[in-house]
Formats: structure tokens, C-alpha cells, sequence
């Protein structure tokens, strides 16, 4: 089969499996048959449908989306809710959370969902033995928190612990790392949360700079506890320890682990009982909610970190049991589809209106693309149709003096997900306002934009000539008719914020599935880790392998020189 991606056409992948899918692609090519014959806009869809806003609204929980500015009609919605029944949707989902083998080409569960149960050992779910594992984890981090913020774990010289640093790269340090930030107005101590994730020493100097070894403890955040990024830090972490006094004997003091590989942890220095255990069926990316969320407890307090597990548990819920035209995460999939395989979509932006979120994308990026950046299907069959799509952003409204002009005027079709708090976590109720008001006005000037007419008689308004005012208004003629998604939380909770990333989570799980894509490997990132090793390696040798291109030589030759 060639490797030549297709958005429409008998042979494509998707309209195969679904065959809602290829009423849907007759559809779209009739609808741009007709764009040329004023087809229907956002704005013509609502002005003849007065409750087309709570027709395509939904909620779970305090979470409200508005996607009624999308290019749904009620025949295209139903086609993509069937689509979901076509790939056996509802089959996946029982089977996510059943424990099945979904990961198949590691052979293995994605059971990520289970940390979250309110109660480990009562979560009725036929998965024999993971519930004590996680009750006993819980206990552990919990006794560990309270150690730390009630001062008993003391340091080398007999000071308690004031900073603690985690060390981890990719899933180990961003989702920690977004929800420690995300909810610092949650804080419970004076215990100050750093991280380090890059190789670059630069960052490893920088954080520890204020810091005193004596009162510093170090997380080692790493499945396997063999990630090049994350040792070599933890190496740079334990020889500043030492340089500070810290006998060998006492290194326990200052590090604990989360790991799968107690060998390898121990190997290290780490005392057993100082790391708390991983499992194969936790995929770095959703491992925030299991002993690598431990950041997060020691920031906000076993009894938030609980609360955030519980927004994830309320949206898995929801998941799990509400049909697909209700469902938040599968409709949010749809729409993504909709637009990636028939609109050509190559980017989506995710842009949250708060400064505490202003890192969501980041985490996010990782959980889309790297789920759903694939070649082949689950049987190893090219895809011959788009696959994930680049899913990028910042906060707002700092984006709207940036790129936002590129939405509103670019050729470039990129549909947006919008993301507010409707309370703030402080009393400036007047400019919390003012924020949420350049949310709406960005939804709203992507779809309505302005045309010719009104344009040019602004220019005429404001004092322009006839002939000047006909010639600056091309300039300033803003197509509209963008999509996007507002999604809106009660306050940025922790519980809100868990249902916030796990409805994330869901939405990625349902397009693989329509995809027909495992959404659990990353073997791409694998090469290049096995790449870099070697060159180090070649590096650190001063050997240049016949088999490298002239440009790897070149580079290499020009780093060696460098660090003589």
C-alpha cells in the first residue's frame, strides 16, 4: 500500500472501516461545490436557529462546552455520532477500563483511569491485584507528604526539608509540573516545588542556585530510571549534595524515587523504602495521577491531590457512560476529525485565559501528538489519511498580540479551543471581566469577521476618502467563518482541573480509535533516544562511524573541537 496520505477516495482507510465516514466525505465535497454559491456561514447557521447554542452545548460537572461555533448541521452531527458506532467506540472505551490489552503492540493495559477511583479497593472494576498495589502507593505518598509538611524529615545536619526538586523529563515533569503551577493559589505550606527536565546543565544551575543542600530533597521521576535526561540530572543532584557535606550515608535524607525499577533506583543510592512504585500499564503521559503526581501532593495537600483525582474519576464517569451526543471528550474528538480529515486541518490551538494555565498546552501537546502522531493502523496498515494534528497555544489574551492575527486574516484554517475560568482565584472581579470579555470577543470575531462594505465604510466614517476607503478595506476585510471551541470551569479547582486534562485524555482515547491507531507507544522518541546514546558514545570515544552522513560528521566534528 503506498504511503501517500488521502483525505477522500474509495480506497481511504477511514471510509473503509466507517461508513458513516463516506456519507460524510459526500457531504463536505458537495458542500465545497457549493462554497463558491454562498453556502451557509456560522453566522447564517445561527441566525436561523434560535437555540442552536444549547443545541450543540454540553456539561459535566462545573465544565461547560459551547461548540455550537463549529460547522455542524443536525445531519452532519448525526453522521459523526455514528461514525463512533461504526469504529465500536463504546466497545474501546469497556475495554480501556476493563484492563484488556489495548497497548497491543507492548502487550499491555492503559489502566491509568484506576488511580483515580475514589476507593482503589472497592472500584468493582475484574482487574485482580491493581487495587491493593495503588492503595498501598497512596498511603505511601500520603505518609510522605505529611512528613515533609509537618517537618519530621529532616536533612543531613538536622534541618527539615524547605525544597524539594523534581527531577524528570517528558510525562515524569510536565504534567507535575502544569498542575503544581495550575493550582498554586492551593498551596498548603511554605515547601517550595522546583523542576529540572533538560539535559542543558543550565537548568539544573539555575534551579539549585538559591537553594541550600541541607534543606533540599530531590524526587527521581523515571519509569525505567535508565532516561539519559533524568540521570544525568540525578548524577549532578547527588555530587551537589555531597559537595554540600552530606556524608553517603546519609544521602537518604535528600532523594526518593518514583520507578518501576527498584534495581535500578537502589542501584543509584535510593533506599526501597524511599521509592514509590510504578507500572508497566501507566504511560508516561497519563502518569500524573499515580506516585509521579507526588509534586503535586507535596504542593497542595494530600486532601487536594485527592480532590484532583476525583474531577478525573467524575469526568471517567462521564466517559465511560454518557452517549456519544452528550459525551464531552468523544465530541470534542468528532470535531477535531471533522476537521482534520475533511476541512484540511493541520493545526489546532488550545488557548486557556489564565494565567495559571498558561503551560496546559504544553502538556497537552505531548498528549495528542504524541498518542496520535502515527503511520500505520493497530494491524501496521499505512494510514493513507491524516493522522494527529500539530496542537499548539499560550495563554490569553498575550496570543491575540502575537499570532492571532494569522486565525483571523492567515490562510491557514486552524480550529481553537478556548478555555476560561468564570471565577478568578482573587477578587478583581472588574478585570477578571475584562479577561473573560477578550475571550468571548475572539470567538466571536473569528466567526462573524467583517466583509467589504463595513469595512470600507468605517474608513469612510473615520474620514477616508471614497477612492482611498476602496482600497484600504481589501486590507481590512476579515473573513470569519473560523471554528472554535469555549470551554468554561466553575473556578480552576483541583477537582476542575482533573476533569479538565482527563477530558483531554478521553477526547485523544476516541480518535484513536476512530483512527484505528494505538495511541499507547511512542517508538519515534524511542529512536532518537537510541540515536543520542550512540553519538555520545561515538563522541565521547572520538570515533566517527563510516556509516554517518557527511552532515552528522560535520556537526560532530565542529562539537569535539568545542569541548577539548
Amino acid at each position: 500500500m503506498s504511503g501517500k496520505r488521502k483525505t477522500q477516495g474509495s480506497d481511504n482507510l477511514l471510509t473503509r472501516r466507517l461508513p458513516a465516514w463516506k456519507k460524510l466525505t459526500e457531504l463536505r465535497v458537495k458542500q465545497k461545490s457549493q462554497e463558491q454559491q454562498n453556502l451557509p456561514t456560522l453566522n447564517d447557521l445561527f441566525s436561523s436557529d434560535s437555540k442552536r447554542a444549547s443545541k450543540f452545548s454540553t456539561r459535566c460537572g462545573e465544565l461547560f462546552l459551547d461548540y455550537s461555533k463549529s460547522h455542524l448541521t443536525d445531519e452532519i452531527f448525526s453522521l459523526l455520532c455514528e461514525a463512533t458506532q461504526d469504529a465500536n467506540l463504546k466497545s474501546a472505551i469497556t475495554s480501556l477500563f476493563s484492563g484488556d490489552h489495548i497497548n497491543n503492540t507492548e502487550d499491555r493495559a492503559a489502566l491509568h483511569t484506576l488511580l483515580r477511583t475514589s476507593n482503589p479497593l472497592c472500584a468493582g472494576q475484574p482487574i485482580d491485584g491493581y487495587q491493593q498495589d495503588i492503595f498501598s502507593c497512596q498511603k505511601k505518598m500520603q505518609h510522605f507528604t505529611n512528613e515533609i509538611h509537618q517537618q519530621n524529615w529532616l536533612g543531613f545536619n538536622g534541618k527539615p526539608i524547605t525544597h524539594i526538586v523534581n527531577i524528570g523529563v517528558g510525562g515524569s515533569d510536565l504534567g507535575p509540573r502544569v498542575v503544581c503551577e495550575a493550582l498554586s493559589h492551593y498551596k498548603t505550606s511554605t515547601l517550595d516545588v522546583n523542576f529540572i527536565s533538560n539535559i542543558d546543565a543550565t537548568e539544573f544551575y539555575r534551579v539549585t542556585a538559591p537553594l541550600a543542600p541541607e534543606t533540599t530533597l530531590f524526587i527521581i521521576a523515571s519509569k525505567t530510571f535508565t532516561t539519559l535526561e533524568t540521570m544525568k540530572n540525578a548524577n549532578l543532584a547527588k555530587q551537589w549534595i555531597l559537595a554540600g557535606g552530606c556524608d553517603k550515608a546519609q544521602l537518604n535524607r535528600h532523594f526518593v524515587a518514583a520507578s518501576a525499577n527498584i534495581k535500578k533506583a537502589t542501584e543509584f543510592g535510593i533506599a526501597e523504602d524511599n521509592i514509590f512504585p510504578l507500572w508497566d500499564w501507566v504511560g508516561g503521559r497519563y502518569s500524573l495521577w499515580s506516585a509521579i503526581g507526588l509534586p503535586i501532593a507535596l504542593t497542595i495537600g494530600w486532601d487536594n491531590f485527592k480532590s484532583l483525582l476525583s474531577g478525573a474519576e467524575e469526568m471517567d464517569e462521564h466517559f465511560s457512560t454518557a452517549e456519544p451526543k452528550n459525551n464531552m471528550p468523544v465530541i470534542m474528538a468528532l470535531l477535531t476529525l471533522w476537521y482534520s480529515q475533511l476541512w484540511g486541518a493541520t493545526n489546532q490551538a488550545v488557548m486557556p485565559y489564565s494565567n495559571q494555565l498558561r503551560n496546559l498546552p504544553l502538556l497537552l501537546q505531548q498528549l495528542d501528538m504524541e498518542s496520535l502522531g502515527k503511520g500505520v493502523n493497530r494491524n501496521g496498515e499505512t494510514l493513507n489519511h491524516p493522522s494527529g494534528i500539530a496542537l499548539w497555544g499560550v495563554e490569553g489574551s498575550n496570543g491575540q498580540h502575537s499570532f492571532h492575527q494569522l486565525f483571523h486574516q492567515g490562510t491557514q484554517f486552524v480550529p481553537l479551543d478556548f478555555i476560561a475560568e468564570l471565577k478568578p482565584n482573587h477578587d478583581n472581579y472588574a478585570q477578571h471581566q475584562q479577561l473573560l470579555s477578550c475571550c468571548l470577543s475572539q470567538s466571536q470575531a473569528l466567526m462573524s469577521g467583517k466583509d467589504y462594505a463595513t469595512a470600507q465604510q468605517e474608513l469612510v466614517d473615520n474620514g477616508a476618502t471614497e477612492s482611498t476607503a476602496k482600497q484600504l478595506a481589501k486590507h481590512k476585510v476579515i473573513a470569519g467563518n473560523k471554528p472554535s471551541n469555549t470551554l468554561l470551569m466553575e473556578s480552576l479547582s483541583p477537582k476542575n482541573l482533573g476533569a479538565l486534562i482527563a477530558l483531554y485524555e478521553h477526547k485523544v482515547f476516541t480518535l484513536s480509535v476512530l483512527l484505528d491507531i494505538n495511541p499507547f507507544d511512542q517508538w519515534g522518541v524511542e529512536l532518537g533516544k537510541q540515536l543520542g546514546s550512540k553519538i555520545d558514545d561515538a563522541l565521547t570515544h572520538k570515533k566517527r562511524p563510516e556509516n554517518w552522513d557527511s552532515s552528522t560528521k560535520q556537526l560532530a566534528e565542529l562539537i569535539s573541537n568545542a569541548l577539548k
